[in-house]
This record gives structure tokens, sequence and C-alpha cells, in this order.
């Protein structure tokens, strides 16, 4: 991996890890999981989130040489997870021995860096997540995810159910349909079954 640069510490990960394939929808962490391991996404996305009940509220999205920070602090600390983690998509994870995760802090740099950056980022994103949250309507915020995909994939045809974006979103599916509704007969989106087109 291109963030570790010590020959060292990559001889270690290679004496330690454990890679893992996880399938698309695999649930590799779940809520009040004790974890003794740190996971290390090599190929493919998670999405980690937490649940109650019927709704979900996503926390953030963990891609390529990067970890999950929920995990990270779980498995730090030695206490149980907080969050659930998912495959989006088929994945490949290096799977790390806890214990190792201090040691490495005091003799590698690069890995100090990574755990370092790890929580920055990851706070960084959880700090605008509750900021969309506690100060956007929810309306809004549904506006600005679907624009976002339209963006990000140059498609305004977006491949999502009503419960997904309600999950995406933290809130639930008579919300969101309701809002996808009102939007529908303002011309704004036109709704099908396993999609909704953004009128551009």
């Amino acid at each position: 991996m291109k963030s570790f640069s010590e020959p060292e510490l990559q001889a270690e990960i290679l004496k330690h890890a454990k890679f893992l394939k996880a399938n698309k929808g695999d649930i590799l962490i779940k809520e009040g999981q004790y974890l003794n391991f740190l996971p290390i996404v090599i190929d493919g996305l998670l999405r980690v989130y937490q649940q109650n009940e019927d709704r979900e509220i996503l926390l953030y999205y963990v891609g390529p040489e990067q970890t999950c920070m929920m995990s990270l602090s779980s498995a730090y600390f030695d206490y149980y997870s907080t969050a659930n983690g998912i495959a989006m998509e088929p994945s490949e994870i290096l799977v790390l021995p806890a214990h190792l995760i201090a040691e490495w802090q005091l003799k590698y740099p690069s890995w100090n860096k990574f755990i370092i950056n790890t929580y920055k980022s990851r706070y960084d994103e959880l700090l605008n997540a509750f900021g969309s949250v506690a100060f956007k309507p929810i309306h809004v915020r549904v506006k600005e995810y679907l624009t976002e995909y339209v963006k990000n994939e140059g498609s305004n045809k977006i491949p999502i159910s009503h419960q997904t974006l309600a999950n995406e979103l933290g809130t639930t599916r008579v919300v969101i349909s309701r809002i996808l509704k009102q939007m529908e007969q303002k011309k704004l989106v036109k709704l099908y079954r396993g999609y909704i087109q953004l009128k551009i």
C-alpha cells in the first residue's frame, strides 16, 4: 500500500495480515460486536452506518487504502463497535490484529500518519453530516443528494429505492416518498420503479 513507506512495516503487514474477500451486501461489522481487528480496504467500498429500529443514518464510506474510524476506535481502546459496516460492492479487505495499532504508531511514522489522518478525515465527514442533518430541511437534502449523484455519475437516472434513499439521509421511507411525490408534482423529478429521473 502506498500509504506505508517503510520496508519493515510492509514486511510486518505481510506477516500479520489476513486478506478477506467480501461480496456486495456482506455485513462485515455489526453494532455491538467486539473488535480485535482493524480492517483496511484494499479494493471496493464499505458503508458505515448506525441503525435504530427502522431508521439508519449514514456515517461515511470507506474506500481503497482507508479504514473505518469506528472500528479503529473500538480496536484501539478494546471495546465494542458502535456502528455497522456493509460491503457496497465486491471488496478486498486487509485485516490486522488490534494489538499492533498502538505498537506500530510508535515504530513507524507512516502508520502514525495514517491513523491521525483517518481520525481527522472521518471527524470532518461526521461534522459535515451532523451540520447537514441539524441545519438543512430534509427536502433540501433530498434534492442535494440527487443533484450530487447526477454530477458525479453523469447520468440523470438515479438507480435508488425510496428506502435506500431514506437510509442514506437518516429518515424514513414514508418521508422520502412524500417529498419525491411533491418534487414530481413540481416536475423536478420523474419516479419509476427502481430509479428516479432528475429533470435537468
